[in-house]
């Protein structure tokens, strides 16, 4: 009797995949929210942003930006930002990060009716703890966000070894909050969520 055919399974695609804002997709370095002060490179795109952004809407994942800044600074440090990239709603303060509320009321900006599948990238700790408070993936970044703080010839001008050291100090504080993945910048992100996709296959569960 012949065997039947054993197809190979596939990870289900991706619900939807939130980011922040500052130190994650523009701002490198998170530095606006110390200074609150708005240039020209705090508004740059990071390392990837684009090319992460362009993969995801090829293969149809939606996506939203979600930050605590005064709407007016946001909003203007996301005008680099494709216009399909949604922005999240801004959520009132009794329920600040790391409440899980600014991931959900993002998602439902998406019309996305699951967490399954859902994941968040930032820099930030706080709304990584959000993220892990709502349920979702999380995905932090080492070298951009917060925790390094510097911006991009700040970064630059260090020497390999010191920016390893800095990127390292990083990666310990992002998975001691129990992030699932921790990648340097967006630049490495397609990898990174082709292998949360792997993990989901398996069963593993955020």
């Amino acid at each position: 009797m012949p065997h039947a055919e054993v197809l190979p399974l596939v990870a289900p695609r991706l619900t939807a995949v939130l980011f922040g804002l500052s130190g994650c997709l523009v701002d490198f370095g998170a530095r606006t929210r110390e200074r609150r002060d708005l240039c020209t490179t705090h508004a740059e795109l990071t390392p990837g942003a684009l090319d992460s952004l362009h993969s995801l809407q090829r293969q149809q994942i939606p996506c939203a930006w979600v930050d605590e800044l005064p709407p007016s600074l946001s909003h203007s440090l996301a005008l680099a930002l494709p216009e399909w990239v949604k922005p999240s709603k801004q959520i009132e303060t009794n329920n600040p990060w790391p409440a899980p509320h600014a991931c959900w009321e993002a998602l439902m900006s998406l019309n996305v009716d699951r967490l399954e599948g859902c994941v968040l990238v930032s820099g930030e700790p706080r709304l990584l703890q959000s993220g892990l408070n709502a349920g979702l993936w999380t995905i932090g970044l080492a070298s951009c966000g917060s925790l390094c703080g510097l911006a991009p010839p700040e970064w630059q001008a260090l020497t390999a070894q010191q920016r390893e050291i800095k990127r390292g100090k990083a990666t310990v504080q992002l998975f001691g909050l129990g992030v699932h993945s921790v990648i340097d910048h967006l630049g490495d992100l397609d990898t990174c969520l082709a292998d949360i996709n792997q993990r989901r296959l398996k069963g593993e569960k955020p």
